[in-house]
């Protein structure tokens, strides 16, 4: 069944609308078409969707997760708990844990991997490996958003201490600590990315977002141009600067800008 529209998946997942758009337009997912043309998303879909991105973010290669998904897809319930998955990247294999259970996504295969305890019993355990010990943490930090945020950040957290350069680990960091309330973190996690990753657009555009919302106006609409000197191509990008302008009272860069966002979004409205 078919009833996540965009909304959904952005709450659901913390996705921003341009990485749902550019999953669907890669072919990951096929989602069904509902009142107005609008996107509809199956159950099925968002874990997909969560995988693919979280299994690039990890440096994967595109021919495993292409493969991986599509065996994904066939041992998936129609409906369950998100929680109740997590999936990894461990080497180089896609490892999916369901309940007690745990399975190599590409292949189907279940997996068992076992250490002795210091009293003699046996338990399960996670296999890390040590050359993607960042993009291990991502991972971890991508599959906990919906059940554990607080874990979520931590895991951030470590992932850009172990690579300061991970820039999807400082997005989603500070997007977190940004919808948690917790805004000076957030400012200085983003201000932490752009000093360790340079200017890019959506660091700039992130951070716009939360000046924004400190009622930072005008430096915010510094960020929201500084991103779009980078990159023309954000339309939600357009769209706000749209907005704080209206406010302003200079409908004329009001009007520019909304006219370059309904531009930007002809054609690819879900």
């Amino acid at each position: 069944m078919h009833e996540y529209g965009v909304r959904d998946v952005e709450k659901l997942l913390r996705l921003p609308r341009s990485t749902i758009r550019s999953l669907v337009e890669a072919g990951f997912v096929s989602p069904a078409r509902g009142p107005r043309n609008a996107w509809l998303f199956s159950f099925q879909d968002l874990i997909v969707l969560r995988t693919a991105r979280a299994l690039a973010a990890a440096n994967v290669p595109p021919k495993r997760i292409a493969k991986s998904i599509r065996e994904l897809r066939r041992h998936l319930p129609e409906s369950m708990p998100l929680s109740g998955l997590s999936i990894s990247a461990v080497a180089d294999h896609v490892v999916v844990k369901e309940g007690g259970s745990r399975w190599q996504a590409d292949s189907g295969q279940y997996l068992l991997a076992f250490e002795a305890d210091a009293d003699g019993s046996i338990s399960v355990i996670e296999e890390v490996n040590p050359d993607a010990s960042a993009e291990a943490h991502f991972a971890d930090g991508a599959a906990l958003e919906i059940e554990d945020a607080a874990a979520a950040v931590q895991a951030y957290e470590h992932a850009v201490a172990a690579d300061p350069m991970l820039i999807d680990a400082h997005i989603n960091l500070g997007r977190l600590l940004h919808e948690s309330g917790r805004h000076a973190h957030a400012e200085r996690a983003y201000r932490r990315a752009i000093k360790a990753c340079g200017n890019e657009p959506l660091l700039l555009y992130n951070l716009g977002v939360l000046l924004d919302d400190m009622s930072r106006k005008a430096e915010a609409m510094q960020a929201y141009e500084a991103a779009l000197r980078l990159d023309p191509t954000m339309a939600d990008c357009h769209y706000n600067l749209a907005l704080l302008f209206e406010d302003l009272q200079k409908p004329k860069d009001a009007i520019r800008h909304m006219a370059q966002y309904r531009r930007l979004m002809g054609g690819k409205r879900g």
